[in-house]
C-alpha cells in the first residue's frame, strides 16, 4: 500500500485558499454546505435530495459518508445513491469506521456527499478533521455537498455553550465555512421542530421529553436559529460584495445596514455613540466607531477621553476602527465605501464664522466622496 502524503495543517489549507489568484480559473470543486441550527431540521435530508436531483441530471454522485441517526426517511433516500465503502481503522483494539477519502479520490466522481463537516477523524486517518478530507476532494476537482449545525462554528461555540450549558466538542474554524461556495439554511420553526421531536422523527420517544427540557428548549432554539440566520446573511453579503467587485458596480449595491459614528476625544462623543447604538439596534445593523488618529491623541487627557469613549462603544457592541490620513472627511468616506457603510453620524458643535465654513466644507467633501451613505448630523452642546 503506497505511503500517505504528509498531512496538511489547517493553516496550510487557509494559506493555499488565500494565495489563489481570484481572476484565474481554478480546477477546484465547489463546496455547498447545508447549515442548520439544531439536529433534526433536515440538513442531511436536503443534502441527499439535491444529490438525487443531480444524479437524475446525469451527474456522477457518490456518498462518502452519511449519518442517518436511525431516521428511516434519511436512510431511504441515501439507499438510492452509490456508497463508497468506509475505511475500518483499529484504534486501541476497537474498530472504527471512517470515510475513505483515498477511495473517493481514486473513484473520482463529479459530486461527493460528506455529512457532518465538523467531525474529528479517529487517530490513524489520513487527516485529523473531516473538513480537511473535504478540501482534498475539492482540490481534486470534486464537488462536495456537506452539512453542519451552527453550534459547531468556532466563533459561535462559546455563546452556544453559555446559552445551553452543553459542551460542544467538535468545531471548525470560521474560515472553513467562509470558503464555501454556497450556504443553504435548512430551516424549521422551533414549534415545527418540537412537533417532529414529539413524533419520534428525531430521537427515540423515550428521549424526547428530556431533550425538549434541555437543549431543545424553545428559548434555546430561537437563539440558535437567529445565529444561523445571521451566518447565512453574512454569506449573502460576502457573495454580493464579490459580485459588486467583479462587476465594478456602484457602492449603492448593498443588503445589510451598517452604522458608523465618527468620534473625537470630546466627552460629548458618548451621546453620539449611544445614538448610533440605538440606530444600529433598530436596523439590526453592524455598528462601527471611527476615529482619525492624530498627534493630538498623544496628550494624556485626550488619550484618557478616547479610551473611555472606546470602552463605552465596545460595551454597546461597536467595533472601533482607527483611520489614517490628513482629512477626516476623506478618510471616513474611503472607509464608508470600502466597508459598505449605509448610515453615518457626525457630531456638530455650535460653530460660527470660519469654523462653521470649514466644517460644512468637510461635510461637502464627504458627501461627494461617499454619495450613497445616509448622513446624520447631530448638534452637540459645547462643553
Amino acid at each position: 500500500m503506497p505511503s500517505a502524503p504528509p498531512k496538511k495543517k489547517p493553516e496550510d489549507w487557509l494559506q493555499k485558499a488565500e494565495s489563489a489568484e481570484p481572476d484565474q480559473p481554478r480546477p477546484r470543486g465547489r463546496l455547498k454546505v447545508f447549515l442548520g441550527y439544531a439536529p433534526g431540521v433536515g440538513k442531511t435530508f436536503s443534502m441527499l435530495s439535491e444529490a438525487i436531483r443531480r444524479k437524475s441530471r446525469g451527474e456522477d454522485v457518490v456518498i462518502g459518508i452519511v449519518e442517518t441517526h436511525g431516521r428511516a426517511a434519511t436512510a431511504n433516500v441515501a439507499s438510492k445513491l452509490e456508497h463508497i465503502p468506509l475505511r475500518q481503522i483499529d484504534y486501541k483494539g476497537t474498530l472504527f469506521s471512517e470515510m475513505d477519502v483515498d477511495a473517493i479520490l481514486k473513484r473520482h466522481p463529479q459530486v461527493a456527499i460528506v455529512d457532518e463537516l465538523a467531525h474529528t477523524n479517529i487517530e490513524g486517518s489520513r487527516f485529523e478533521k473531516r473538513y480537511e478530507d473535504v478540501f482534498a476532494l475539492l482540490d481534486a476537482g470534486i464537488d462536495v455537498l456537506s452539512t453542519i449545525n451552527i453550534q459547531h462554528v468556532e466563533s459561535v461555540t462559546p455563546r452556544v455553550q453559555s446559552l445551553t450549558g452543553i459542551t460542544v466538542r467538535e468545531t471548525i474554524p470560521d474560515w472553513v465555512l467562509d470558503r464555501a461556495d454556497e450556504i443553504v439554511m435548512s430551516d424549521l420553526t422551533p414549534e415545527a421542530l418540537a412537533t417532529r421531536m414529539r413524533r419520534g422523527d428525531i430521537y427515540p420517544l423515550e428521549r424526547v421529553e428530556r431533550a425538549l427540557a434541555n437543549f431543545f428548549r424553545r428559548g434555546n432554539l430561537i437563539a440558535l436559529r437567529e445565529m444561523a440566520l445571521q451566518r447565512v446573511t453574512r454569506a449573502v453579503d460576502r457573495t454580493l460584495d464579490d459580485y459588486v467587485n467583479q462587476k465594478r458596480l456602484g457602492a449603492h449595491w448593498t443588503i445589510s445596514e451598517k452604522v458608523a459614528v465618527c468620534v473625537s476625544a470630546s466627552q460629548a462623543a458618548k451621546d453620539l455613540i449611544a445614538r448610533g447604538a440605538r440606530l444600529a439596534h433598530v436596523l439590526n445593523a453592524e455598528f462601527f466607531i471611527l476615529h482619525l488618529d492624530t498627534e493630538n491623541d498623544e496628550d494624556l487627557n485626550a488619550k484618557r477621553a478616547l479610551d473611555a469613549n472606546y470602552e463605552f462603544a465596545e460595551n454597546l457592541g461597536a467595533r472601533v476602527c482607527h483611520l489614517k490620513g490628513s482629512s477626516v472627511a476623506l478618510a471616513t468616506a474611503q472607509f464608508a465605501v470600502e466597508h459598505k457603510i449605509t448610515q453615518i453620524i457626525f457630531g456638530r458643535s455650535a460653530l460660527s464664522g470660519l469654523k462653521k465654513y470649514l466644517y460644512f466644507r468637510e461635510i461637502a467633501r464627504f458627501v461627494t466622496a461617499a454619495p450613497h451613505v445616509d448622513l446624520h448630523i447631530v448638534t452637540q452642546e459645547t462643553p
